[in-house]
């Protein structure tokens, strides 16, 4: 520390006696009358200076360093000569530019999008609630009706529709929520829920549509009623001795945010015991590897090059089939693209969970020809180009694992349209019979 920076922190309290209460003179008058170094105008140098910080100034523009460091080449290569070095910059200039053009148009057709989706929705809300809702049955027969279904049920509704198409063949009390809940909080008040059990539904919920902010455990309003209908469920499954499963929070957050708690949970209850599901979730690994060679069938015929490519490199669907099945592809997709599935897996029932899963390989079929086991499961874990990337990992919370491919819900749905004349629903009854005669 300089001699001059001592004596202005070490200045006497009396220098500042003269601006507390009581004083005849005004902190200014003090300031004036006592401020160092003004004798007759000047400085003087009896009087100690004040250190004054040197002001810090905001460079504009590139620094020093990064103009003369190339932007075109990696710093541990030779330099490029200069001539080069301008064109190949202005290359890439231009190259951002047309990016930023391109993702902004993107941005805006999906606005658009979005408008015209809002617009159709409005305009088909009357058939819904003066056609279908009246009896939603005799809706799902209906081939104008199917039809209309296929475009997506609208939100304010999806809440009956699903717990209606749902239904409830496992016959259970309309009450039965309120012993399950009861005994679960007994149990953690006691100390007697596992606790291992305890933290994975924790950091189930935490993994749980984060971008929605509704189930966060400190101001999420649903976090409450997710984590008690995960611990009612845990309860009610262990009567068939089965544990917990890490996903299932996805499928019932997507339910709480369409009906009340208690129907949730008859809702989660009966659709967790429909056969496809039910395998994945119980970890029956006859039905699952049946599952998946019935998959399999239809990826072959479908798409036969990607399907020789994931033979070739030992990529079974056992090995990213469980990942989609299990949260019902929440994980992977946008929300709006999974609720518009979820509407059609209540309608047409376990075939269109694979229907969506040839979709989704076919927008990321691209994807799929790497020559390397190591790659191609990256691509479907959804790992590609996402690792040490801040905002890659912000859009994978925004718009699911996937997002990076460009699976929005038009290019999933255009998908699935386009194998809709391929697919025959008699071709998928006949694998059934043939790999699952016990149905």
């Amino acid at each position: 520390m300089t001699s001059t920076t001592a004596s202005f922190l070490s200045t006497p309290a009396s220098a500042t006696d003269s601006s507390a209460p009581g004083s005849a003179r005004s902190s200014h008058e003090a300031a004036d009358a006592e401020s160092p170094g003004r004798t007759n105008g000047g400085p003087s140098h009896d009087q100690p200076i004040p250190f004054v910080p040197p002001r810090r100034t905001r460079h504009r523009g590139p620094s020093v360093l990064e103009s003369v460091i190339s932007q075109t080449r990696p710093v541990y290569l030779p330099p490029k000569p200069k001539a080069e070095d301008r064109k190949h910059l202005k290359d890439w200039q231009t190259m951002m530019a047309h990016a930023r053009a391109a993702e902004e148009k993107r941005k805006q057709e999906e606005e658009l999008l979005a408008v015209e989706k809002e617009r159709k929705r409005a305009e088909t809300l009357e058939v819904w609630e003066k056609q279908v809702m009246p009896d939603i049955a005799a809706a799902t027969k209906d081939k104008k009706l199917r039809k209309l279904w296929w475009n997506g049920v609208p939100p304010k509704l999806r809440g009956r529709i699903w717990a209606a198409t749902v239904g409830n063949p496992l016959a259970l009390s309309k009450d039965s929520y309120r012993p399950y809940i009861s005994r679960a909080r007994r149990a953690i008040t006691a100390g007697k829920f596992p606790r291992q059990t305890l933290e994975l539904i924790e950091d189930d919920i935490a993994g749980t549509m984060p971008s929605l902010r509704i189930f966060d455990a400190v101001h999420g309003p649903l976090y409450p009623d997710l984590k008690d209908l995960l611990c009612a469920w845990t309860i009610a499954r262990s009567e068939e001795s089965l544990s917990y499963v890490k996903g299932a929070s996805h499928v019932a957050g997507m339910l709480l945010i369409n009906m009340p708690v208690e129907q949730a949970f008859l809702a989660f209850r009966n659709l967790l015991d429909r056969h496809c599901i039910r395998s994945f979730y119980a970890g029956q690994s006859d039905d699952v590897s049946l599952n998946a060679e019935i998959f399999d069938t239809l990826l072959a015929d479908l798409m036969p090059k990607v399907y020789y490519n994931f033979q070739k490199h030992h990529i079974p669907p056992t090995r990213y089939l469980p990942d989609w099945i299990v949260p019902i592809f929440l994980l992977h997709l946008p929300f709006e693209t999974c609720a518009r599935i979820w509407d059609l897996v209540l309608l047409e029932g376990d075939s269109f969970l694979f229907r969506a899963a040839l979709g989704v390989l076919g927008v990321m079929e691209g994807r799929l020809y790497f020559p390397d086991q190591d790659e191609l499961t990256q691509v479907l874990r959804g790992e590609d180009g996402t690792r040490g990337k801040g905002k890659a990992r912000e859009t994978v919370a925004e718009g699911g694992r996937y997002a990076q491919y460009g699976m929005s819900e038009e290019a999933v749905f255009d998908r699935i349209a386009a194998i809709d004349e391929w697919w025959k629903e008699n071709t998928w009854m006949r694998l059934i019979q043939r790999e699952l005669p016990d149905l």
